[in-house]
C-alpha cells in the first residue's frame, strides 16, 4: 500500500464533476477520483478549517466512531470496478480491527476529520483501470492519432485513451472547486 494525501480538489471542466486528487506522499504520481458535490464540499470545508456549531454528517460519523471507543487507523482505497472506486475504513476498537466498506469520498472526508492516513494500491497509481463505455455505447475512434484528447468528453474515451489522458494530466488541468 502507498500512502497518499489530498493534493487538491478540482472541477473536471468536461463534465463539471468535482475531482479529488490524491498524491503519493513520497512521489509525484496522482490518483484522480471523481466524486459528488456534497462530498467535495465536506472535504473542502475540512481542508479550509471551517467548523460549524452543529456536526455535519462526516463529523457525526467521526464522533460515533470515537464514542463507541474506536479510532480510525487508516483509509484504504483498494480498487476500481466499472468506474466505481472502493475504499475501506480500518477502525480499531480495543484489540479488534474492523474493516468497513465505504465510498472513497466519504472515507477521505472522515480521515481528514480524524487525522487518519489514507492509502491506495501501487496498481491504482500506476494503471487507473477505469471502464468508460458501456457495451451498448459505441466509442468513436480517434480520426488522427495526434488529436487532442482534452477536446473529447471523458465518457467517450476508450480505456486506453483515458489512461493516457490521466497519465498526462496535471492538477492544474482542473478548475478550482469552490464549496
Amino acid at each position: 500500500m502507498v500512502e497518499v494525501k489530498v493534493q487538491s480538489l478540482g472541477l473536471d471542466r468536461n463534465s463539471s464533476t468535482p475531482v479529488v486528487i490524491l498524491q503519493e506522499l513520497d512521489g509525484s504520481r496522482v490518483l484522480p477520483i471523481w466524486i459528488g458535490p456534497s462530498e467535495a464540499s465536506a472535504i473542502a470545508m475540512e481542508l479550509a478549517g471551517m467548523k460549524f456549531s452543529r456536526p455535519l454528517t462526516h463529523d457525526l460519523f467521526a464522533s460515533v466512531i470515537m464514542g463507541l471507543g474506536g479510532s480510525l487507523q487508516r483509509v484504504m482505497i483498494t480498487k476500481v470496478v466499472e468506474n466505481t472506486y472502493y475504499a475501506e475504513l480500518i477502525i480499531q476498537r480495543g484489540s479488534e480491527l474492523l474493516s468497513v466498506d465505504a465510498r472513497p469520498s466519504d472515507s477521505i472526508a472522515i480521515a481528514l476529520r480524524m487525522d487518519a492516513s489514507i492509502f491506495t494500491t501501487d496498481d491504482l497509481l500506476e494503471h487507473t483501470s477505469i471502464e468508460v463505455t458501456d457495451a451498448s455505447d459505441e466509442t468513436p475512434e480517434l480520426e488522427d492519432p495526434g488529436e487532442e484528447q482534452q477536446d473529447k468528453p471523458l465518457g467517450k474515451l476508450s480505456p486506453e485513451e483515458l489512461r493516457e489522458y490521466l497519465r498526462r494530466m496535471n492538477p492544474e488541468d482542473f478548475g478550482r472547486f469552490n464549496p
